[in-house]
């Protein structure tokens, strides 16, 4: 198995998300949605993964599929963007990521409405249709930070608007592009800069963070660990080292500890 069999698979899948023909439904109320197109993708990827690798596991957003502990787990979103998605807007993707015991080790980041093909594997450097990638050099105050106002858990929204304003002040200013996935591959491309977002599921960062990572950036939790791959957790990144430290501090001024 190598990353080409995997983009072979996940550019297939993205055929039965390009239709303007597909049903939504609520998950846990209008602002938590899920489509027909999500869960073709995501019936597809389990079929097709499982024979690429055999005995593998999988963590997916989609009908609480999580398989026991196994050496190989696939964690996957089969459209993350899901709202963008139904409102016909471009910024959606099929984001797959495969860990290895409790580490990433290669990232497919599809987004079909925009023709771009994020990849990466561990140590081997990151790719944005087939060509390498890298993190900006802004300094903070030069620095656009894309972020989110925990549209899930909107208890958490003071304190993220809290944030982002303490940011947005020291900084150049804050982009809201919808989908976890596509902006941390931003960064990874030098597009932007800053990342910080409340409350994430592992399919959310998996991918992206490799991304990231392999791009030359940073990626943390509020503990400054990589965000977890078995729970929800807090996720901040940056271009550049000194630019994660003073952004972890502003989160942390604000929210001390997880409030989950």
């Amino acid at each position: 198995m190598n990353i080409e069999d995997v983009i072979a698979i996940v550019k297939e899948a993205s055929s039965l998300m390009m239709t303007d023909s597909f049903v939504v439904d609520e998950k846990d109320g209008c602002e938590n949605i899920v489509t027909s197109s999500d869960l073709a993708v995501q019936h597809f990827l389990l079929s097709e993964l499982s024979e690429l690798l055999p005995g593998s596991g999988f963590l997916c957003e989609e009908e609480d599929c999580v398989t026991e502990q196994r050496e190989y787990t696939w964690i996957i979103d089969p459209i993350d963007g899901t709202a963008n998605y139904a409102h016909f807007l471009p910024e959606c993707s099929i984001s797959v990521a495969l860990a290895k015991e409790s580490e990433v080790i290669m990232a497919v980041v599809y987004c079909p409405r925009i023709g771009e093909l994020y990849t990466a594997e561990k140590g081997k450097g990151a790719f944005l249709n087939g060509r390498p990638i890298h993190v900006s050099s802004k300094a903070f105050r030069e620095s656009l930070i894309c972020t989110a106002m925990s549209t899930y858990r909107k208890e958490f929204a003071q304190s993220c608007n809290d944030i982002i304003m303490d940011v947005y002040m020291q900084s150049n200013d804050y982009r809201r592009f919808g989908v976890a996935s596509v902006e941390m591959c931003f960064i990874g491309a030098g597009r932007c800069d800053l990342y910080f977002e409340m409350r994430l599921m592992p399919w959310d960062y998996a991918a992206a963070g490799l991304v990231m990572t392999e791009a030359g950036g940073c990626i943390c939790n509020l503990n400054g660990e990589f965000p977890s791959l078995k729970e929800p957790d807090l996720v901040v990144g940056a271009n550049t080292p000194e630019n994660l430290e003073k952004l972890l501090a502003i989160v942390r001024k604000h929210v001390p500890a997880r409030p989950y």
